[in-house]
């Protein structure tokens, strides 16, 4: 509004009404720029809620399948629903744990291309999406170019009203679908409506507890699809606030500093220091 305003006062017409002083009402105080920008807590998934839903998703029919799959791929992979709406089959490898994001068919943020090794989030959710591509190649006999995660096919009942009759050969033509299933698989089970997004942020959380050295969170942030490491710590790694209480509780707690920890003090600082492409040093 500010620079409208501004635009505005240079207008024929308006130049003697509006005056350039007029644009600083738009400017807010201090107080409410830091209102404006104070981070919102989000709610995030955990492993066993995850693991949870995927355990009681049904499976009878196709529709079904599909539904619990794209959730353990997503599980997997912490890839955006806008991709996962676009993939096909043969861009997973379930073999060797992969999933490649092309961005000339996958529809990736700022279209980069990018090849995802399936996290080691346990579970059954490696299973489920092994099982989902062996039911869409061997038993629907789908091929490669196919959508991975296909359109629900519409269909006029007996009563003629319009409803669910499975499979259809193309893709969704947005995320919405998604994000609806999503929504109604954690409801069913009596926990908040997550979002795929939700995904990468319990990914973050999992890698600050599974990797042991800064190579190997970097190794997970570019998983992620992260160039620089600082952005899974700032955008997706804000410890909770229990888990903050438990932290600050024990560190209360007198216990002699390791060399590990010295070493991975120092590879963060390497890490923090170089350039983007910069591959720290191996000690």
């Amino acid at each position: 509004m500010r620079a409208f305003i501004l635009w505005l006062a240079e207008q024929p017409g308006y130049r003697s009404r509006i005056r350039y002083s007029d644009a600083e009402y738009f400017r807010l105080s201090e107080r409410d720029t830091r209102i404006a920008k104070a981070p919102q807590r989000r709610p995030i998934p955990t492993p066993q809620q995850i693991e949870s839903v995927l355990g009681g998703m049904p499976t009878g029919t196709d529709l079904e399948k599909r539904n619990r799959a794209l959730i353990a791929l997503t599980w997997l992979t912490g890839i955006r629903d806008g991709a996962l709406a676009t993939l096909k089959v043969k861009h997973v490898n379930v073999i060797e744990g992969w999933v490649n994001q092309d961005p000339r068919e996958v529809k990736t943020k700022n279209s980069k291309p990018q090849m995802t090794t399936f996290f080691p989030v346990g579970g059954s959710a490696r299973q489920i999406v092994e099982s989902w591509l062996g039911f869409l190649t061997c038993d629907r006999l789908w091929g490669l170019d196919d959508p991975l995660f296909p359109a629900t096919l519409v269909e006029q009942g007996a009563d003629h009203q319009f409803e669910a009759g499975g499979l259809a050969h193309r893709h969704w033509s947005n995320a919405g679908p998604i994000r609806t299933i999503f929504k109604e698989a954690f409801e069913a089970v009596g926990l908040p409506g997550f979002n795929p997004h939700s995904f990468r942020h319990a990914l973050a959380m999992l890698g600050e507890h599974t990797c042991k050295t800064p190579e190997e969170f970097k190794a997970w942030s570019q998983n992620l699809g992260h160039e620089q490491v600082l952005t899974t710590f700032a955008s997706y790694g804000e410890v909770s606030s229990h888990r903050q209480a438990e932290i600050i509780r024990g560190l209360g707690t007198p216990r002699a500093p390791t060399i590990e920890l010295e070493d991975l003090a120092r590879r963060v600082a390497e890490i923090v220091r170089s350039p983007a492409d910069a591959t720290p040093r191996v000690r």
